[in-house]
């Protein structure tokens, strides 16, 4: 019989043991820092109805959707009514809606889920991916300064995850919707026509942009005018003061720009550096979803990689499933793209083997001791593995380097006469002996000194 070839589909992420300890490191960061502000978090199904998941959705999506089916329903010649959801947004539309009269509002919640998309797998696009929303849902209203609470939340994140410099951009769409407006561009799909072709600034250039513009309807002049506005550059209280002297009477532009102010204010109050955030109105956001603020962040050292944590304001999360109105803002980190994308710059730090300590076996017969002192090291905390069988000291301690594993306790007959234990440091190649009512204290002292 020929061995079939193990291998994975295109477009999904399996990682081996070390690395999958690095990614999981970065969600745990991610789940923390998002409980930190008083998030919590929901899971729905992996699977939604399929008239619920594509409610919005329009033709396009529905070709990237993968349809769930049972083996007897596909033989009776059923038509699918399940699919996978293909992003966390659509699930939490229709969670909120089901159980609005028992959230309590601003609902404040988080995910952490798997989605799936029938993409062509590339660089950056996968079929399986990760993705790490967080998201406040008010009910009729919800304050502007939960706008800026977002970014704060990245911030702290991104830092503890240690990538280097980052800035999250962000604009108001009031802004230049209420700009265009005002100079006489009111209807509202040109609108948003020239705002998705705003949001392909960084991709096609300026020059491109203005032409795609004008084809739309607006004159050269207008298109000239707005492409100086979205390049316009400068520090939070430069930009706000530009476009207040740029007396607009429009009520949507006067607005955003209050909503963009009370931002700025609030990321200030929150101790957000301000390096970490500035004023981009280049930042359109291409989804017509969003309403008010939007935002995406770059590494610094590295934009062509593009937005790696993006989101916005959105005025009514579940107009489909029911009459309330519920605002609310939200972000997403795509966590299987970011990792990848870190991984191949080397920006993502190695992170300590979930396994502090191993115990060797240097003589089958104490087996029973080695056990008990790893009970006891649980105990207290600490992560404990036992090798289990009779092996070579040297087979043993190649096992725990190559595994990550920092540090080995081996003691045999000559250290219990002792009342000692042996501790190796296996990265440096340092071995310490130390009475055995010291072990605990040694070994904290040289786990704290990894951390």
């Amino acid at each position: 019989m020929s061995l079939i070839q193990p291998r994975t589909p295109s477009g999904t992420l399996e990682l081996l043991p070390r690395d999958q300890m690095v990614f999981q490191h970065m969600l745990d960061v991610i789940r923390r820092g998002y409980e930190r502000f008083g998030f919590v978090q929901v899971e729905t199904p992996v699977f939604e109805l399929k008239d619920v998941l594509l409610t919005k959705s329009g033709g396009e999506t529905e070709k990237q959707v993968y349809f769930v089916q049972s083996t007897g329903s596909l033989q009776q010649g059923h038509t699918p009514d399940m699919a996978l959801h293909f992003d966390l947004t659509v699930p939490l539309a229709r969670y909120v809606a089901q159980y609005e009269r028992e959230l309590a509002f601003p609902f404040r919640r988080y995910q952490i889920q798997r989605s799936y998309r029938g993409e062509r797998p590339q660089k950056g696009r996968a079929r399986e991916f990760y993705q790490c929303d967080i998201d406040v849902i008010g009910k009729d209203k919800l304050a502007a300064a939960y706008d800026a609470e977002l970014p704060a939340i990245i911030v702290q994140i991104f830092t503890e995850l240690g990538i280097g410099d980052f800035t999250i951009h962000f604009s108001n769409r009031k802004i230049l919707l209420g700009l265009l407006t005002g100079w006489g561009v009111t209807d509202s799909e040109v609108q948003k026509l020239v705002l998705r072709e705003i949001d392909k600034l960084d991709k096609i250039g300026l020059d491109k942009v203005r032409e795609s513009i004008i084809t739309l309807g607006l004159t050269t002049d207008l298109a000239v005018k707005l492409m100086e506005l979205v390049a316009m550059k400068g520090d939070k209280d430069e930009m706000l003061a530009a476009l207040r002297g740029m007396n607009s009477q429009d009520h949507i532009f006067a607005e955003g720009l209050a909503e963009m102010t009370t931002m700025v204010e609030s990321l200030r109050a929150l101790g957000v550096p301000e390096t970490r955030t500035r004023i981009n109105l280049a930042i359109a956001r291409g989804l017509d979803y969003y309403t008010g603020t939007v935002y995406e962040t770059l590494i610094d050292a590295h934009p062509e990689i593009g937005s790696v944590c993006s989101g916005g304001r959105y005025e009514d999360l579940a107009s489909m499933y029911t009459k309330s109105k519920l605002p609310g803002v939200g972000l997403s980190i795509g966590a299987t793209r970011l990792y990848e994308q870190l991984a191949d710059l080397k920006l993502l730090p190695p992170v300590p083997h979930t396994v502090q300590v191993l115990i060797t076996q240097l003589e089958s017969e104490r087996s029973a001791e080695y056990l008990a002192l790893a009970a006891d090291l649980r105990a207290i905390g600490l992560t404990v593995e036992n090798y289990l069988e009779p092996a070579k000291l040297d087979k043993q301690l190649k096992y725990a380097d190559k595994s990550g594993v920092p540090l080995a306790i081996l003691f045999g007959t000559k250290e219990c006469e002792a009342g000692t234990v042996l501790v190796k440091e296996l990265a440096r190649k340092i071995q310490h002996e130390v009475k055995r009512e010291d072990l605990v204290h040694l070994l904290l002292e040289l786990l704290s000194q990894r951390s």
